[in-house]
């Protein structure tokens, strides 16, 4: 097997896919109120999603999540699950979901072989939920979580994007519900992407700060294991109750050194990096009738220009203008 290597000696084991920007939420933070979307003759087919992946799989990715808009609103993702899993060195398949369309899938999934949940849920209380997500319904998203659990997904964890003067009082009460589940929980600073109808610098708050008012409560351990290498930093609970809470810091802490990850646009461009547009269109790749080792050589060469680090700050205007929707999760 060979590896996937960027110019910065980083092997590439993680690949974020999008299967689709459309989402039935319109979360405050990741997109507009009135989105236009891509026209579906844009997306990737599954089958051309599911080659790609086997090209990276065949050349040293071992992780794989699917993304969104939301995911599960793609029509027959249980067969591209189904189709990811028999993929040799898979160690680890995973999507990120509002949880809006869990309960109805959950136990499909886990069949598929998928093996972790990230679910997005950002406060408990459901008028706040209801103005974060402008559309959602809180007991859909809590049913769906149960739902994770009862199909037995061994890995589920909360994403909570906490912002200042919206939902700062959710800390403490996502902390409980994750702690009463068993639950990982990760808090996330918000990311500068895409325009939206909020001031970013009134509304950020850091990963410390929320960590202290967490501590506060109920004290915490940094552990001293990084799954994966990925961005969370996680913390155990001193009373020794399951579950870790996790801190993804894009802006008060860059986490780029051992950055892994590309990500796969709904639309086929390779996001060499979060904070960039540096990209590469494999969707033309695929639609001109390239061979697996082609593509393989073009996401090699392209990879020299990812970048070292993204560069976030809320105190000026996005550097990015594609939303988080766009971007895939």
């Amino acid at each position: 097997m060979t590896m996937f290597i960027d110019a910065h000696g980083r092997e590439i084991t993680y690949l974020r896919i999008s299967v689709t920007d459309r989402c039935d939420f319109r979360c405050v933070y990741c997109m507009s109120e009135d989105m236009t979307f891509m026209p579906r003759s844009q997306l990737l087919t599954l089958e051309e999603i599911a080659r790609l992946a086997k090209i990276f799989a065949e050349n040293g990715v071992r992780r794989f999540r699917l993304t969104g808009g939301e995911p599960l609103i793609r029509k027959n993702l249980v067969w591209l699950v189904n189709e990811l899993s028999g993929y040799p060195n898979v160690q680890e398949l995973a999507i990120t979901t509002n949880g809006s369309r869990l309960s109805e899938q959950a136990a499909a999934l886990k069949a598929a072989g998928i093996t972790k949940l990230n679910i997005s849920v950002d406060t408990l209380d459901v008028d706040k939920f209801k103005a974060i997500t402008r559309i959602g319904h809180l007991p859909q998203v809590l049913s769906g979580i149960l739902a994770a659990k009862a199909a037995g997904i061994g890995s589920i964890r909360l994403n909570s994007v906490i912002m200042r003067g919206q939902n700062d009082d959710q800390i403490l009460p996502l902390i409980a519900f994750a702690r009463q589940h068993a639950l990982d929980i990760a808090f996330i600073e918000e990311m500068p992407l895409g325009d939206i109808a909020h001031n970013r610098e009134k509304t950020f708050i850091a990963s410390d700060e929320i960590r202290q008012t967490i501590h506060q409560r109920y004290p915490l351990t940094e552990a001293l294991i990084k799954p994966h290498g990925g961005p969370a930093r996680y913390w155990v609970y001193d009373d020794g109750t399951q579950g870790k809470v996790g801190f993804i810091s894009p802006q008060s802490c860059n986490f780029c050194a051992t950055c892994n990850r590309v990500r796969l646009t709904a639309e086929g461009r390779l996001l060499l990096c979060l904070g960039h547009e540096d990209s590469l269109d494999l969707r033309a790749f695929l639609r001109s009738g390239k061979s697996d080792y082609e593509i393989a050589q073009a996401i090699q060469q392209g990879l020299q220009k990812k970048p070292e680090k993204h560069e976030f700050t809320v105190q000026e205007s996005p550097v990015v203008f594609r939303h988080m929707s766009h971007t895939g999760g």
